[in-house]
């Protein structure tokens, strides 16, 4: 996964010069063939083991078994490389843009910390101090949703997004763009557009507070037809993290200062340049839910 994620970008320089793909430029062609090689490789074992330990009760309740149950009455549908895919989908797009989500929203939550005592106060009135937030009761945390869309406009997970290719020619703000030319959205800068949004660069979750129109300026997900189809998913695991977090500890920042919010660099996603540092406490809470470990 590493691999993929740092050959994954749009900065490769064939895209911009396609003479540069004739040579191969920097083995960027068969750096790309091998790994994808050696992840077809993994997956297809992976399908296999499953495959050879049906039967057991730990590989029945599994997304995996479900898509080999579906293989059999649907073969031509869910063939193997369809469920590869699925797999790789699932891996690449769920793990290191929510891991990256969360490491800037403690990030910001540790420089305001009335941000996350906010948070904690709509937590505990929504969901109590007695059991942890469960995904149904996501929807009355209004102020929690808010932190997660202040985050995704502020530092989008993927701020040029995923490339795209003009299908024909057309104009887009006086400029020309012939057939399939590569296209590069900056979320990153229309989402700090100050024509849009009021005190751009500033982290105030309760913009998002006021009505759906300000959500609906939100475009770290794409929009239209083309939109990332797991947009509900990362927000929801995003969610469930966020409350579950807040609800069984306390964070503080290391020292006085506040943490360096500056940008690293990556492929598509694009990580915090300094890991997050910061010290955790149990809250009373951790008691409750596992007393056995305290």
């Amino acid at each position: 996964m590493y691999d993929i994620a740092n050959n994954a970008g749009p900065t490769y320089p064939g895209d911009f010069l396609p003479i540069l793909k004739w040579t191969d430029f920097g083995r960027y062609e068969r750096k790309v063939k091998r790994i994808g090689q050696k992840s077809d490789a993994f997956l297809q074992g992976l399908l296999d083991d499953h495959r050879s330990a049906r039967g057991g009760p730990e590989s029945e309740n599994s997304m995996l078994s479900r898509l080999l149950s579906f293989q059999k009455s649907q073969p031509d549908e869910y063939t193997d490389d369809i469920i590869k895919g699925i797999i790789m989908i699932m891996m690449l797009a769920g793990t290191d843009t929510s891991a990256i989500m969360l490491e800037w929203i403690f990030s910001n939550l540790v420089n305001k910390p009335e941000i996350l005592e906010k948070a904690r106060a709509e937590i505990n009135s929504q969901v109590g101090e007695e059991n942890l937030v469960e995904e149904p009761e996501l929807a009355k945390l209004r102020y929690t949703q808010a932190i997660i869309s202040e985050t995704l406009r502020l530092y989008p997970a993927a701020p040029l997004m995923v490339p795209h290719v003009s299908s024909d020619d057309c104009t887009l703000g006086g400029y020309h763009v012939p057939r399939n030319t590569m296209v590069l959205v900056n979320a990153w800068a229309i989402q700090r557009d100050p024509q849009l949004w009021d005190d751009p660069t500033s982290f105030k979750p309760e913009r998002f507070l006021k009505g759906e129109n300000e959500n609906s300026k939100i475009i770290a997900f794409g929009i239209g037809r083309r939109a990332c189809p797991g947009s509900g998913l990362s927000r929801r695991i995003t969610g469930l993290c966020i409350a579950s977090l807040i609800q069984c500890f306390e964070w503080k920042r290391v020292d006085d200062k506040l943490v360096a919010m500056d940008e690293g660099t990556g492929g598509v996603v694009v990580p915090k340049f300094d890991p997050l540092k910061t010290m955790c406490k149990a809250r009373p809470i951790m008691n409750k839910l596992f007393p056995e470990a305290f």
